[in-house]
């Protein structure tokens, strides 16, 4: 990758106590990309965006952040960077336009510059007929907007998404992706977010990085990691016990990796779709549980789960 706007290399971090949160962490973000940070809660994300964001210190390896050191340079970088952040820093007793023009005022931009600029990304996030309106009456969407609207004020080369949608319903969130989207087409600027709304990752990321306890356990498109999965699975819901189906279904030598057990949902990546059928039928006959079963295309959320979650393993299946 040629002059990334993100590396990261060999990254950890230690907190007081012990707990080793990022454990040799490794990646890169290409200029104009948008890049998503997946994990459980606990998984690092926070930590790494932190460290990357210059507001946590690193532990141990190195990280560069639009060509600068994150440690040695961080300056340099908070001066490239925009930051969106899961909790609130709007003023609620400002307007909109004041909220921004605060803003403006801290980053040091000209007054010229500064409202042509506030004016042209109120227009963009469709709040420039509330924006003499105070913040306190926005709705959770509008604030939302108005957030990245303020990470964008002094044309950043990197922008960090923290959960960005978060709290939203369904609908807010799908337009806040829509608008991520157009601004990385507009604006020019590389995104790099984290967000557990695995099913948006998969339509809005060039690439994803799954991280497992402080680790990167998995990256690439979300197209490539639903292949390496394998496209098609077979889904089968349990009523009780899920190991006997786990079992039944390791017998029967369909899954080309080991299965996924999610609540009452046991998953299992497969090769070939008659010879998964044509087993379907006896094992939701067989009086081991399974009560509905199913072949469908995998998706980033199957991927997810594959290697994060707690598939059953050996010592189960010889229980």
């Amino acid at each position: 990758m040629t002059n990334p706007a993100v590396q990261v290399d060999q990254l950890r971090k230690v907190y007081p106590g012990g707990t080793e949160a990022v454990r040799g962490l490794g990646f890169e973000v290409a200029e104009g990309e948008i890049y998503g940070l997946l994990g459980p809660n606990g998984a690092g994300k926070s930590t790494t965006l932190g460290v990357l964001t210059t507001t946590v210190h690193p532990s141990g390896g190195r990280a560069h952040v639009a060509g600068h050191h994150v440690v040695r340079e961080a300056v340099a970088v908070r001066a490239s960077i925009g930051v969106v952040f899961q909790d609130s820093v709007l003023d609620n007793e400002f307007t909109g336009r004041e909220n921004l023009l605060l803003h403006t005022r801290l980053w040091g931009l000209p007054s010229g510059e500064a409202h042509g600029r506030i004016t042209d990304l109120l227009a963009t996030m469709g709040l420039a007929e509330r924006a003499d309106d105070n913040v306190r009456t926005y709705s959770g969407g509008m604030r939302r907007r108005l957030e990245i609207a303020r990470a964008l004020l002094a044309r950043p080369r990197v922008v960090f998404l923290d959960e960005p949608t978060t709290g939203l319903d369904p609908a807010i969130r799908d337009e806040l992706w829509q608008l991520i989207g157009r601004l990385r087409a507009e604006q020019g600027a590389t995104i790099v977010l984290s967000t557990h709304y695995l099913e948006e990752a998969e339509g809005v990321c060039d690439r994803v990085g799954i991280i497992h306890e402080g680790r990167m356990v998995g990256e690439g498109s979300p197209g490539q990691l639903v292949d390496q999965l394998g496209p098609d699975l077979v889904e089968l819901r349990v009523a009780g016990d899920p190991a006997p189906v786990v079992r039944a279904v390791a017998a029967t030598g369909i899954g080309r990796r080991a299965p996924t057990v999610r609540g009452p949902l046991v998953t299992v990546p497969i090769g070939d779709r008659a010879q998964a059928s044509h087993h379907l039928a006896a094992l939701s006959s067989d009086g081991i549980g399974v009560v509905a079963s199913t072949i469908r295309r995998a998706t980033l959320a199957d991927v997810f789960a594959s290697l994060t979650g707690d598939p059953i393993t050996a010592h189960e299946e010889a229980a």
